[in-house]
């Protein structure tokens, strides 16, 4: 009997340091989801508004504009390019990103994957770990981005994206991450990122007439590069402030589910600790009443 008590209190004292520790990273996640919720937040909008922009652009263009970026081929060489975190501990975060990602090789790329030619760059840790060990073939040259997060080094990626676009490397990019809408929730889309697509023309619209300043060869070759800059920091942001939410949300309810956990076990250590206070008892009057007879 003492031994069993002595493994329930053991138990207790080891939900109860898990629950500090739980603790404590949902508050360490709140705070930086805050920084991160107010950086998408301000990023959004600026960045689906230059995306459209883009797509009106590539879409009324005359056919005598040569866009490379805009350019329609026969796919055969596919990059997605996964964005999941470098941590663990948020729930079921990292593995819906990996399946996002497996169900659209699946659904959209399965003859190219067969060839072998579906490439995936991963843009933190845990994506690269769960890929390469399912046999996907994988790139690990940007998966440290989380580490030293900044536009700059997410530039680097885009660029990389475009010039092997350029080179002919790769026919299609597109991006799996997840969108940020609260701590609880989060969207995980498959966004395409090159070629640029085009905004499908509506039965009865008129054509967008823009007015170019300088000529429109240079314009749309300074434009486009920055605005594929700004989408792909625009996911990373998402999935940063994904990541934090959903850690957040994780440590919340492990630390409310080691609260039920703690009150079953005291409930069982004081059923132990009567029922071995009980038995003493019975020992003691049992012993008394034979020194009596």
């Amino acid at each position: 009997m003492a031994g069993q008590l002595k493994e329930v209190r053991n138990r207790i004292k080891s939900v109860q340091s898990t629950q500090q520790i739980t603790k404590a990273m949902k508050m360490v996640s709140a705070a930086k989801l805050r920084r991160a919720q107010d950086a998408i937040l301000q990023m959004r909008p600026y960045a689906q508004k230059l995306q459209e922009m883009l797509s009106n652009i590539v879409s009324n263009l005359d056919g005598d504009t040569e866009l490379k970026l805009a350019e329609e081929r026969t796919i055969n060489n596919v990059l997605i390019i996964c964005i999941t975190s470098d941590r663990g501990l948020a729930g079921a975060y990292n593995a819906n990103l990996v399946k996002t990602t497996k169900a659209r090789i699946a659904e959209q790329y399965a003859a190219q994957y067969a060839k072998g030619n579906v490439t995936i760059w991963n843009i933190g840790k845990k994506g690269f770990e769960s890929l390469t060990k399912q046999g996907y073939k994988t790139n690990d040259t940007h998966k440290d981005l989380f580490l030293h997060l900044s536009f700059e080094n997410t530039q680097k990626v885009a660029e990389a994206a475009v010039q092997s676009f350029l080179k002919g490397e790769f026919d299609v990019i597109e991006i799996v991450y997840s969108e940020f809408k609260n701590a609880a929730t989060q969207r995980y889309r498959c966004e395409p990122f090159l070629p640029i697509p085009k905004v499908a023309k509506q039965e009865g619209a008129t054509k967008a007439d823009f007015i170019f300043e300088p000529a429109k060869e240079v314009l749309i070759a300074e434009l486009m590069p920055k605005i594929l800059n700004t989408q792909l920091f625009k996911a990373v942001l998402d999935a940063h402030a994904s990541e934090h939410g959903a850690r957040m949300t994780a440590m919340d309810k492990a630390s409310e589910n080691a609260n039920e956990l703690l009150k079953s076990l005291k409930i069982s250590y004081n059923r132990a600790r009567q029922a071995a206070i009980t038995t003493e008892l019975t020992e003691i009057v049992s012993g008394a009443a034979a020194l009596q007879g």
